[in-house]
């Protein structure tokens, strides 16, 4: 049982709502959501029932075929669970909602009755199939559940204390000392192997064995391609996704769909895209084509990069082409001294670690037409009434030519700029060069 952060959110909305609206958990499948709602609902309420719609009973499925009758719904769900509900001491958990979407058209009665609190967990909520014909409640409010973040991962580790020494050396712009630099580069490298997935952290700490993490992470690939089929049966969105580390291994300015999907152009599969966003399995950024405040009116939809929702899933999907991740592999990853660019591996963790402190992705590509050399901005952070580039390294390497070019386009725009990499925190003039770990503090 793993500290989770989403833990406060769901204290915050049973504090703030009084039974007055319902909250879904959205995530991907195996972040941790059931979990997280089962204890939640064993610490802070007299009585709860979970209703895990994967395994819900026929005769529990069809209680929501007609809500005319609370009192005889509520009765039945007690006796079918062998549970007393308490009025507004206890909790009721809607799991995988997505399965019997009449339960979550269901929460309109049972918000307004009052009698006792409604938690729902999903995945693919969005995906149409799981919508169809059903009124969404507008008593629902929505939380996002991402794999563990790294503060999270430290704390499965054992150690509470380095984040906030972190955050303290951040807020002073100060240098730890490269011999420190090393020690932490080594262990967060840790987390991009291992990744958030608790299943994954679960079998590290259980077994300290590479090997039977890199299987636990294929087996929730395996459900995920399980569940890209159920969307679509052309097989597009797994090939989509399939590709994702090679398509950002290319460098290039944009995901290139027609190198995945012969014929096909960006254009003619936004829903698909859509589609695999809402399966919560990656994060997408999207090229920004005016780079302002407001970047989100400006975004370009048919340009745009994919990146996975969990670096450690990144990790073995990028070397899934071998029966396993051999362990010289995740030796050389952990020491970094793997000869392959990991320019990919450092901008799919960067790209996660914003995503999870609640921020939108957005990019900007740039041609200096004297020199006809293509810049990129890796990521773009909206701040105050500016904007923040930010350039990532997969090295120590200094220079940042992206970022004094976007620098001399868009001067009056900027508030910060930051390189980040894997060196010690430094200044380069007006850069502020970051490891990579403390990007969090973003």
């Amino acid at each position: 049982m793993f500290k989770r952060k989403i833990y406060d959110r769901l204290l915050q909305w049973k504090e703030n709502s009084g039974g007055r609206t319902a909250l879904l958990l959205e995530g991907a499948r195996r972040v941790g959501k059931s979990t997280v709602a089962e204890l939640f609902g064993k610490q802070e309420y007299e009585s709860y029932i979970l209703i895990d719609f994967s395994v819900a009973s026929r005769a529990v499925k069809e209680l929501f075929l007609d809500m005319s009758d609370l009192n005889y719904f509520f009765l039945q769900l007690q006796l079918q669970y062998r549970t007393d509900l308490i009025e507004r001491k206890s909790l009721i958990i809607f799991d995988e909602v997505q399965l019997w979407p009449l339960a979550r058209q269901a929460v309109k009665a049972l918000v307004k009755d009052g009698r006792y609190d409604i938690l729902e967990t999903g995945s693919l909520i969005s995906i149409k199939k799981n919508v169809k014909d059903i009124l969404i409640p507008s008593e629902e409010e929505k939380a996002s559940m991402y794999p563990m973040d790294y503060e999270e991962f430290l704390w499965a580790l054992g150690d509470t204390s380095t984040i906030p020494l972190l955050r303290t050396v951040f807020e002073s712009r100060k240098p730890l000392g490269e011999a420190v630099n090393r020690r932490l580069m080594r262990d967060f490298r840790l987390y991009m192997l291992i990744g958030g997935m608790p299943q994954a952290v679960d079998e590290y700490l259980r077994t300290n064995n590479f090997r039977k993490v890199d299987l636990v992470k294929r087996n929730i690939l395996n459900l995920y391609e399980d569940d890209f089929r159920k969307i679509d049966g052309t097989g597009k969105i797994s090939m989509l996704f399939d590709a994702i580390p090679a398509e950002l291994n290319k460098n290039a300015s944009r995901y290139q769909v027609s190198s995945v999907l012969t014929g096909e152009r960006a254009d003619n599969i936004l829903e698909l895209i859509a589609e695999l966003r809402d399966s919560r399995t990656v994060i997408a950024a999207y090229h920004a084509d005016d780079p302002n405040v407001g970047m989100s009116n400006y975004r370009d939809l048919r340009k745009f990069k994919l990146f996975l929702a969990d670096t450690g899933l990144f990790t073995t999907l990028a070397f899934k082409d071998q029966d396993f991740t051999e362990n010289v592999i995740y030796e050389k990853l952990l020491s970094g001294k793997l000869g392959a660019n990991l320019g990919y591996l450092y901008e799919n963790v960067v790209a996660q670690m914003l995503t999870a402190s609640g921020k939108e992705l957005f990019y900007y590509t740039f041609r200096n037409e004297k020199t006809n050399h293509n810049y990129e901005i890796d990521f773009i952070l909206p701040k105050k009434n500016k904007i923040c580039p930010i350039e990532v390294k997969s090295s120590g390497y200094k220079t940042h030519a992206s970022l004094d070019k976007f620098s001399e386009k868009y001067s009056g725009r900027i508030l910060e700029k930051y390189l980040v990499y894997t060196k010690d925190l430094q200044k380069d003039r007006d850069v502020l060069m970051l490891p990579v770990y403390m990007v969090p503090f973003l």
